[in-house]
């Protein structure tokens, strides 16, 4: 409840029983590993938002590199999936800089996340462009953004999601 003080989930689930498909992405959120949660309620658009809260980042979801672009490039050792193409299978979208940062505030009381995996986060065109892609973690009291080429990939490495509902 530390996530979503004042919201009543009656609503959210009258909303989620009413779209299969934000219901089959949210359950797809879960079958991976990310621990999806209620986040906040956007009253201009009347929606919920859930982030995936898990306390590492989600191991269905790891291993990846950042989009198509970079899984294409690579000649060997290709990884099964990028985080933006398996983002899109499941209807969502990774977080930004700032939405992981904001998930990362509503978690002090309760510990905070990555602190021992990273998540990749939306990168913006003028690194993507080059080749580039950023992920955030969470180390010594602070969240940190980082560079690494696209289609990099590690074991401790994937990405959190956001859906709105």
């Amino acid at each position: 409840m530390n996530r979503h003080p004042g919201l009543e989930w009656a609503k959210i689930q009258a909303k989620l029983v009413a779209d299969t498909e934000k219901l089959w992405s949210v359950s797809e959120m879960e079958r991976t590993g990310g621990e999806p949660d209620v986040v906040g309620y956007d009253s201009k658009t009347n929606e919920f938002i859930f982030y995936d809260c898990s306390v590492e980042s989600p191991k269905g979801r790891r291993s990846l590199c950042y989009d198509r672009q970079a899984l294409d490039s690579r000649k060997e050792n290709k990884p099964q999936n990028s985080a933006m193409d398996m983002a899109a299978e499941m209807g969502i979208e990774l977080l930004s800089e700032a939405q992981y940062r904001e998930l990362q505030s509503l978690q002090t009381s309760a510990g905070n996340l990555d602190t021992k995996t990273s998540s990749w986060v939306i990168t913006p065109p003028e690194i993507r462009k080059p080749g580039g892609a950023l992920f955030c973690d969470y180390r010594y009291g602070t969240v940190f953004v980082y560079h690494n080429g696209a289609d990099s990939y590690y074991a401790a490495r994937g990405f959190r999601g956001s859906l709105r509902v």
